[in-house]
């Protein structure tokens, strides 16, 4: 007779992971992080959205990479004049982190810029079935899009190099904005070609939860 599976159930593993980045929750988000995953495996299978097919490992690689970036989000909002910021995240792929801290953070307005098609599409498939009516998505390029009235944070978790980060969003934001990019191992090279307007405030090493992998944000802003 088999022996019963030892597998950890996906809700407590994405409850410990919420433990050790020390993230509270609003009531119900946990659920809509496991149903945008189960929607992410679905379009996957037709559309090859992201490289990440296992479920645990999409758990780690996707959900906890993402809200690893919210507590030092948390940190900067709590700083900022608005208490309602307005988050663009560019390159954003299948919704990623922006999906994810839409649904941690309902009273942030969250838009996920993405040039292409199907990844724009299965953001707006997921707003739509998550019910995010604090999320938005912008289909085409972040040089093409207009600039308005600016936002308050733009973040990016695979977009390009941290020069042409800055460089290609700069019209898009505020006039207090906070840039805040997501890299992996941080490279010495990319960090000295970064633009002499813009004013690198700090770099953090971020913690993912079951991934041993270096993970960095870069927070900056330009200079005044």
């Amino acid at each position: 007779m088999a022996s019963p599976s030892s597998k950890t159930p996906p809700e407590q593993s994405l409850g410990n992971g919420l433990a050790v980045l020390g993230l509270s929750l609003p009531a119900g988000a946990p659920a809509r992080l496991l149903a945008y995953r189960a929607e992410l495996l679905k379009w996957n299978v037709a559309y090859n959205l992201t490289a990440v097919r296992d479920p645990d490992e999409m758990l780690t690689r996707h959900l906890l990479d993402s809200l690893s970036l919210l507590p030092l989000l948390d940190e900067v909002v709590s700083r900022l004049p608005s208490p309602v910021p307005r988050l663009l995240d560019v390159g954003a792929g299948p919704g990623l982190p922006c999906i994810p801290l839409a649904i941690a953070r309902p009273a942030w307005a969250v838009t996920g810029l993405d040039s292409n098609g199907k990844k724009a599409r299965f953001m707006r498939h997921a707003q739509r079935t998550l019910a995010l009516d604090n999320f938005s998505v912008i289909e085409g390029r972040v040089e093409d899009v207009p600039a308005g009235e600016g936002y308050t944070l733009i973040t990016s978790r695979a977009f390009a190099s941290l020069g042409d980060f800055f460089n290609l969003t700069r019209h898009l934001l505020g006039a207090d904005g906070i840039w805040i990019a997501m890299k992996g191992k941080l490279e010495g090279d990319e960090l000295a070609q970064v633009p002499a307007s813009v004013d690198i405030i700090e770099t953090r090493k971020l913690k993912v939860p079951g991934l041993h992998e270096e993970r960095h944000a870069v927070i900056a802003k330009p200079k005044q």
